[in-house]
């Protein structure tokens, strides 16, 4: 057990840079996947991997040369969906800071079950 521990350590204080780096990078990933599940998308689409992919490979489509019946071109679509996920973000922190401190979670955790997402306001 102490064995493990040691090892344990050693491995957080790693200082090599690709240790760093793959640090960072799991990390961003770990954060990217918070924000599918903060979108409703892993139980929306029963989890079904192949499902979000797709729509994920969408999105990237329409980013690349729009989407068709869309007056908008890609930078304004993606200002409009910057827009809704930063609004989205504000209505995460005021249900935070309206939860009973009984249900906040350590280090700022969502909570999730106070959560509505505002309507898009995205102008036409």
């Amino acid at each position: 057990m102490q064995r493990n521990r040691l090892d344990a350590s050693r491995a957080r204080a790693d200082t090599r840079q690709w240790v760093q780096d793959r640090r960072t990078r799991t990390r961003h990933l770990i954060e990217l996947g918070g924000l599918v599940h903060k979108a409703g998308l892993v139980d929306l689409l029963d989890d079904d991997r192949a499902t979000l992919l797709g729509a994920f490979l969408d999105i990237a489509n329409q980013l690349r040369i729009g989407e068709e019946g869309d007056d908008r071109n890609p930078q304004q679509l993606a200002a409009a969906w910057r827009r809704r996920g930063l609004r989205a973000f504000d209505a995460d922190k005021e249900a935070i800071a309206m939860a009973p401190p009984s249900d906040r979670v350590k280090n700022n955790v969502r909570a999730e079950k106070n959560l509505r997402l505002p309507p898009d306001e995205t102008p036409a």
